[in-house]
């Protein structure tokens, strides 16, 4: 059984004030914050590292009296994931994302991310067919379906990686899946009959004029999807 989750990113958030931007989608019931950090390399986009997830980190510390609070999902478009894992466990990360398209032996990084004490997700860039994840699914956390090529914010959905994530949710059917990249209003819809439960929005959460009614609308979306699935937690 799942729930639904809703992870803002924080790159459509105003950098000038990180810490105060985690705050206002936090108090409006996001779950968790998604942090996209970009190396130039596996993507052509530099974003942010573990300096910065430390800094924030230390304006959103965790709540030992809730551990699942204030949750650092951390998705990590770089070519080398492994070297980052230490690195972003120190900083705060809670979960850590690698592309399936950027490592040779996706077992071994899986085990070294559980060693940092974080849980193990995987992504698959649009063009990379879903069944790469089935041999290594049941190890995972989660498994993240790209609904935009990675490397930008604000770009389009694209409907046609719906057949993925309705794969994934027939044959796991108590993992999270994710998505990401240009969910909003418009194409929560597809995204939660597809089965998706965590989904990862940006612009339509940062700019809207009420993040929390806009995390809201979100959620009661894929919460109505998971009820009829019989899936609901």
């Amino acid at each position: 059984m799942v729930k639904a989750l809703i992870a803002p990113s924080i790159l459509a958030s105003d950098f000038s004030k990180l810490g105060a931007e985690a705050h206002r989608v936090f108090e409006g019931k996001a779950d968790w914050i998604h942090l996209d950090v970009m190396d130039g390399h596996f993507v052509p986009n530099i974003t942010m590292g573990p300096p910065i997830i430390a800094c924030l980190r230390k304006s959103v510390p965790k709540d030992p009296k809730n551990p699942g609070k204030y949750f650092f999902d951390c998705h990590m478009m770089v070519s080398k994931p492994e070297q980052w894992v230490e690195p972003i466990a120190k900083a705060g990360g809670d979960q850590y994302t690698f592309h399936f398209e950027a490592t040779d032996d996706p077992l071994k990084l899986i085990k070294l991310i559980k060693d940092n004490g974080m849980q193990a997700a995987c992504a698959v860039k649009p063009g990379t067919p879903v069944d790469v994840l089935f041999p290594i699914a049941e190890y995972l956390d989660m498994a993240l379906v790209m609904t935009v090529e990675p490397g930008f914010g604000g770009q389009k959905f694209m409907a046609d990686m719906m057949p993925k994530v309705d794969a994934l949710r027939r044959k796991y059917p108590h993992l999270n899946i994710q998505v990401d990249g240009g969910l909003g209003p418009a194409t929560i819809e597809a995204a939660a009959k597809a089965g998706a439960n965590v989904i990862v929005a940006g612009t339509s959460v940062f700019k809207a004029d009420s993040a929390e009614q806009m995390i809201e609308m979100l959620r009661s979306h894929v919460t109505l999807s998971l009820q009829k699935k019989g899936l609901l937690e």
